[in-house]
């Protein structure tokens, strides 16, 4: 359901009053090296605005020609993330991410996630990290209905799925400020779509290798930067997820800086991780651009009801376009593992014993 008129007009003086002091202040200084091998050649992979929310700001990606890693430049601040994340996923916007998603993943798909774990171990407890509101774990129950799963996450969705008896333990914040008290409680971990949001993706590595046991296993699943749908698609391709995703990790750098921090990769899959969404969500993200704005409170006003109706219209006479993609998507899908158009990939990681 779209927002209220009265709950926008409530947000609009806040925002107001943030956005008159400019957004220059949401990001660090721009670095001039690479965060993952600190290479000085750089070149900008994307320039875009807010495409998601369409709050006000510019945002830049570039690229080290080095390692080929992608990343933000330069970062929100804490602050700035703050900002942008705000009435996305809950309040005015809650479950405008899984619109433009396609909604959650299914249970399917995390049935098939478990089961990709469970070729390795059978673990006794299993940590799912940016666990949200749990849906994850509710289904991988049903493959693995002896193990005891707990959630981790910043917001009280992780809250909500223990209330509802989808995790047995909910644990609130950064995984990085509660690997000492978690350390070797766990024999399984997931991180799905939960790297590049974060600050810096080699202390989150290095954290649940704290929270794992010994031969203990860790699932990640990330957005695929060299998909050939990023090249074909540009600042439409909606894995760039500005200004979210904060780095873009090639699979051969997370493959050698597991190695390093003491992992054995035993599992890649480009096939399976994908989901069948780039050419509708970037149909979605060229109408949400051209449309007459929304209602929103970063707005300085709210739109005249011509306007209101011309959007409406718009949106009706946009949506054969939308079928359309997706139907293209649900088509090529079987094809993307082979041809490089996987827009994601799954790594299990075993981690080793410590050095005696």
């Amino acid at each position: 359901m779209p927002p209220t008129a009265q709950a926008v007009a409530e947000r609009r003086p806040a925002y107001l009053t943030e956005l008159a002091r400019g957004t220059e202040r949401f990001h660090e200084p721009r670095r001039p090296d690479c965060p993952w091998c600190g290479s000085t050649k750089l070149r900008t992979r994307l320039r875009t605005t807010d495409l998601l929310q369409h709050k006000p700001g510019t945002f830049t990606v570039d690229q080290c020609r080095a390692c080929g890693h992608s990343f933000q430049n330069p970062r929100l601040t804490p602050e700035g993330l703050n900002f942008y994340y705000r009435d996305f996923y809950d309040g005015l916007r809650a479950g405008h991410a899984e619109k433009i998603l396609g909604g959650h993943p299914s249970a399917r798909r995390h049935r098939a996630a478990a089961h990709a774990m469970f070729r390795h171990i059978e673990p006794e407890s299993w940590l799912d990290v940016g666990a949200g509101p749990c849906h994850f774990a509710a289904a991988a129950k049903e493959v693995l209905p002896y193990t005891a799963f707990d959630g981790l996450d910043i917001g009280d969705g992780v809250e909500e799925g223990r209330r509802a008896g989808r995790i047995e333990e909910a644990h609130r914040g950064f995984l990085t400020e509660l690997a000492p008290r978690l350390a070797g409680r766990y024999d399984a971990m997931s991180m799905f779509h939960y790297l590049e949001h974060s600050l810096d993706p080699r202390e989150e590595l290095k954290a649940a290798r704290r929270v794992l046991r010994p031969g203990g296993h860790l699932m990640i699943e990330l957005p695929d930067p060299e998909s050939r749908w990023a090249t074909l698609l540009g600042k439409w391709w909606v894995s760039y997820f500005q200004p979210q995703h904060l780095h873009l990790i090639p699979l051969a750098n997370l493959r050698t800086e597991l190695a390093a921090l003491g992992y054995t990769v035993v599992a890649v899959d480009r096939r399976t991780p994908h989901r069948p969404l780039d050419l509708t969500a970037a149909c979605a993200l060229f109408l949400g651009h051209w449309l007459p704005a929304a209602d929103s409170p970063w707005r300085t006003k709210a739109p005249s009801d011509l306007q209101r109706g011309l959007r409406q219209a718009l949106t009706c006479a946009g949506t054969p376009a939308l079928v359309a993609a997706q139907a293209a998507d649900r088509l090529l899908a079987p094809l993307a593992g082979r041809t490089g158009f996987s827009n994601a990939y799954r790594v299990v990681a075993r981690r080793n014993p410590d050095p005696s």
